[in-house]
């Protein structure tokens, strides 16, 4: 351990001591949120050479250490999912759970076709399109849709619903699920201020809902 990193853990560890009693119990008092600081166990084969590669890399309280675990190299620019950590089917899920949220008809339209060739059943983007019940789902796929829609519509989670991702997903993959919405939804948000329309021959297929 650097004298760096140890200073930088004992100055956060005092912040943290002072106000221990006031943290929910799930919060770590390093990184002071509910994602401890990251070890190489907690990530897959290149996670852990990205994080070898940055020796200096502090766990503290802001966005690195959540990143860390989904650099952006590692979920742009593949639109049909493969090669994504969380996997194609997941990943046109995530964009998914995102489009609906913001009405988001290109985005919609373009990947529940490539979420059924990436083998999403039709079965559950209806439950994500008509905003139903997750009953009768499997267990990742009921528990990640009501996370979705719980973050962007309640913009928090609570305790237990986290944990259940993270025992479901890990904590790699939660962040990286959570990344894959919010790169969507960023796009999402611009396409709907400039009503981006459909191009010719693709069929709108997400219905308006009533909220």
């Amino acid at each position: 351990m650097t004298v760096r990193l140890f200073l930088a853990l004992l100055a956060a560890l005092s912040v943290a001591a002072q106000a221990q009693t006031q943290l929910p119990p799930d919060i770590h008092p390093v990184t002071l949120s509910r994602l401890p600081p990251v070890t190489p166990e907690d990530l897959d084969e290149e996670g852990r050479r990205y994080l070898a590669e940055r020796p200096d890399f502090e766990a503290r309280p802001g966005p690195p250490h959540v990143t860390i675990y989904a650099p952006r190299d590692r979920y742009l620019g593949i639109p049909s999912g493969e090669g994504s950590p969380v996997g194609a089917r997941f990943f046109q899920l995530a964009v998914l759970i995102a489009a609906r949220e913001f009405d988001q008809q290109f985005e919609w339209s373009a990947h529940e076709p490539a979420g059924l060739r990436q083998g999403l059943e039709q079965s559950v983007i209806d439950v994500v399109k008509y905003d139903r019940d997750v009953t009768g789902l499997s267990d990742r796929d009921a528990t990640f849709i009501t996370f979705g829609r719980t973050l962007l519509r309640d913009n928090a989670v609570s305790s237990e619903l986290w944990q259940q991702m993270v025992d479901l997903y890990g904590y790699q993959h939660t962040v990286q699920l959570m990344a894959i919405m919010g790169e969507y939804i960023r796009v999402g948000i611009m396409l709907n201020a400039v009503d981006q329309q459909l191009p010719p021959g693709r069929e709108a297929l997400l219905p308006p809902l009533e909220r």
